[in-house]
């Protein structure tokens, strides 16, 4: 008996609260994730990190038995500015020497990376007055990049989705979860075909160290606004209208960023994926319960009203009425 009231009383207490078991299951899946991720990256980028740290240590001996002029100690100090330099967008190199990174074009393309948030991390500003701009460029900046998104992507998701959804509904009678399903996989195919596959066979064509997988992987990585920055288009020195190119990268940044919008509002306007996300959200309470309860207060307010109303006419009832006279033979005491 004791058991069966134990489980019972644990069902409901489940069931009560099922929204917080899903959402700690949530975290706790995403927290999982987030392991397995590490535990994949390192077990596959440690084996290369370790080959290429044994290449320059060999690299680096052999150059100083090669000059026995130079010390080690100058070596590393020499090195380690020109790798400062380095993160700073600056090569010491003679044949990335004649490329700027804070010409015109290169400038418009790192406020593009600095407004969507991608950042690449291959130019940085130099100087404080640069870092202290970026800052305040960022703060009025950023905002105003989603607020524009927004509009972009409300204006675009009327001519791009809802509408054609409605049209095959209501023209062909189909059902409507069904239309948004086969409508969100052909938007999605077509956005990877447009904006992941066409631009990295590009990519891959005017880029010489780059072959496909690489520009795919640099389309994803700018596109979903990740931005690590170890591959940037228009950096190689004997790059042919470098300037063009930087514009054309830039277009192509922003407009990939609005029809990846587009492709997320597509999909999360789906009714599964709706549901999916109710399980893990907060109930809100609902407008019948909140005119229950108003109905309720009204009833019990009038209730309470119709009571004292009663209450004062029992009182007045109580005290001794004086009947009115007509004339002086009505009295029955002069009778």
């Amino acid at each position: 008996m004791l058991q069966s009231l134990a489980s019972n009383s644990c069902v409901r207490l489940i069931q009560s609260h099922k929204s917080t078991w899903y959402f700690v299951s949530l975290v706790l899946g995403y927290l999982l994730y987030l392991v397995f991720g590490a535990v994949v990256f390192s077990s596959v980028e440690l084996p290369y990190e370790d080959t290429l740290r044994q290449e320059l240590r060999a690299v680096k001996k052999q150059f100083l038995q090669d000059n026995d002029c130079l010390s080690e100690e100058r070596l590393e100090q020499f090195l380690k500015k020109a790798l400062d330099a380095s993160n700073y967008g600056v090569s010491i190199l003679n044949n990335a020497s004649a490329n700027w990174n804070w010409d015109f074009t290169s400038a418009l393309f790192f406020a593009s990376t600095v407004l969507s948030t991608t950042g690449y991390g291959h130019t940085a500003p130099l100087s404080d007055g640069g870092k202290a701009f970026c800052i305040i460029y960022s703060v009025i900046g950023i905002p105003f990049t989603l607020l524009f998104l927004t509009a972009v992507v409300q204006r675009i998701m009327v001519f791009s989705t809802r509408r054609p959804i409605m049209y095959i509904h209501t023209r062909w009678g189909l059902s409507k979860p069904l239309v948004s399903i086969v409508h969100a996989t052909l938007l999605a195919t077509v956005a990877v075909s447009c904006f992941f596959l066409i631009p990295a066979a590009i990519f891959s064509a005017l880029e010489e160290n780059w072959n496909f997988l690489e520009s795919f992987y640099f389309c994803f990585i700018s596109l979903s606004t990740i931005g690590l920055g170890d591959y940037v288009p228009g950096e190689a020195a004997n790059q042919r209208f470098r300037e063009l190119y930087k514009v054309g990268i830039t277009v192509y940044l922003i407009l990939g960023l609005i029809v990846m919008l587009v492709v997320l509002e597509t999909f999360c306007e789906l009714q599964q994926l709706k549901q999916l996300r109710k399980m893990f959200y907060l109930k809100k309470e609902k407008p019948q319960d909140r005119i229950a309860i108003l109905e309720h207060d009204q009833l019990s307010f009038t209730t309470v009203s119709n009571r004292a109303t009663a209450h004062n006419e029992d009182k007045t009832q109580s005290f001794v009425s004086v009947p009115t006279l007509a004339s002086p033979n009505d009295d029955p005491m002069i009778q």
